[in-house]
């Protein structure tokens, strides 16, 4: 079973930054952020590490509850999606600014 996805209005400052302040869920960040629908599987792949699927079980729960993605079943699988529209809305240019950042500070130029 899915849990609560926030409603806007609920969707508090500190979750969101407390959410994304972990780089596995900053990563997925950055994958839902190229839009659209993803596959809870597939984003697993992308990240390139190998992490129990247990492990990324909470770390969609974290982003759901923080009010980041949204989670949907679909068969056998779960889909994920950035809440962008609710971000924007609630904390105009934030995600904007975090993902800006957190590609800047993933460059090899800065490492």
């Amino acid at each position: 079973m899915i849990g609560q996805h926030p409603p806007t209005g609920q969707i508090r400052m500190e979750n969101v930054l407390s959410a994304l302040g972990n780089p596995i869920r900053m990563a997925i960040t950055r994958i839902l952020a190229e839009g659209g629908e993803h596959a809870c599987g597939t984003v697993g792949l992308q990240l390139g590490t190998s992490i129990s699927k247990s492990t990324l079980t909470h770390h969609w729960r974290v982003l759901r509850d923080s009010g980041v993605i949204w989670q949907r079943p679909a068969g056998r699988e779960n889909l994920l999606s950035l809440r962008r529209d609710d971000l924007d809305a609630r904390y105009p240019g934030l995600l904007d600014a975090i993902l800006v950042g957190a590609q800047e500070d993933s460059s090899p130029a800065l490492r």
